[in-house]
C-alpha cells in the first residue's frame, strides 16, 4: 500500500487516517492541534503538531517520502492551500483536497490539487439517491451516467441464472457479483452463468443508470 500524509485532523481527516491505517497503511498524521494529534498518535504510524502555513516546519516532514496527501483543512482557505502549495513543491505526486464550497474548489485547483472533494455534498447526494432508489439497497454514482447498485434479487429472476437472463443484452446491465448466505453477506464474483438465483440473494450490479432504474 501507499505511504501517505492526511492533514488536518477533524473528522473527515481523522476518518480517513484511522481507515486507511486499518488496512495496514502508512499514515503521517498532521495538524495543529497537540490534543488531535495525541489522541490519534497510537493508531497511526506517526502523529505530528504543525501548523501548516508555517513552510519551514512543513519543509522537515518529509512529505517528499509520501505516495499522496490528503489535506483534510476545509475551514481555514489559507492553510488548505499552503498545504496543497508545499506539498505539491515537495514533489508529492497525488494531492486530494477537501473543499468547503466552490470558490475554495476553483483556488484549490488552480495551486495544484489533484482532486476535489465535499464529502459532506457527496455523502448527502449518496443518500437522496439510496431513499430514493426503492428497491436498492446500496447506490454508488460513477459521474453522472453510470452507477454501481446493491439490490435484492428480482423477483422474476428467482430460479433462472445469467445465461438465461444476459442482462447485459437484455437489460444494459453487467451483474458483476452476488452476496449470498444469512442476511447476504458473503460475496461471490466471477460467477457460474448457469448457476441459478435463489430468492433472499442480492447482487452487485454497474450500469447506466436509466437502465438500472427499470429493472430496480
Amino acid at each position: 500500500m501507499r505511504d501517505i500524509a492526511v492533514i488536518g485532523l477533524g473528522k473527515f481527516g481523522v476518518s480517513v487516517a484511522l481507515n486507511y491505517s486499518k488496512r495496514g497503511g502508512n499514515v503521517l498524521a498532521i495538524d495543529k492541534d497537540e490534543i488531535r494529534v495525541q489522541e490519534i498518535a497510537d493508531v497511526v504510524t506517526s502523529a505530528v503538531r504543525v501548523d501548516m502555513t508555517d513552510s519551514e516546519a512543513v519543509a522537515n516532514l518529509g512529505l517528499d517520502k509520501m505516495d499522496a496527501v490528503v489535506v483534510a483543512i476545509a475551514d481555514s482557505l489559507e492553510a488548505s492551500v499552503m498545504a496543497t502549495i508545499l506539498a505539491k513543491e515537495q514533489g508529492v505526486p497525488y494531492i486530494i483536497v477537501k473543499a468547503k464550497n466552490q470558490m475554495h474548489a476553483s483556488v484549490l485547483e488552480k495551486v495544484g490539487a489533484d482532486k476535489i472533494i465535499f464529502p459532506e455534498k457527496e455523502m448527502g447526494m449518496r443518500i437522496a439517491r439510496n431513499l430514493s432508489a426503492n428497491a436498492m439497497e446500496d447506490v454508488i454514482e460513477i459521474g453522472d451516467d453510470y452507477s454501481i447498485v446493491e439490490a435484492a434479487v428480482p423477483r422474476k429472476w428467482i430460479g433462472k441464472s445469467l445465461a438465461e437472463l444476459n442482462p447485459r443484452k437484455e437489460f444494459g446491465f453487467n451483474v458483476i457479483a452476488k452476496k449470498v448466505g444469512r442476511y447476504a453477506r458473503d460475496i461471490v464474483a466471477n460467477l457460474d452463468p448457469n448457476i441459478k438465483f435463489l430468492e433472499g440473494e442480492h447482487i452487485i450490479v454497474i450500469g447506466k443508470n436509466e437502465n438500472l432504474d427499470k429493472i430496480f
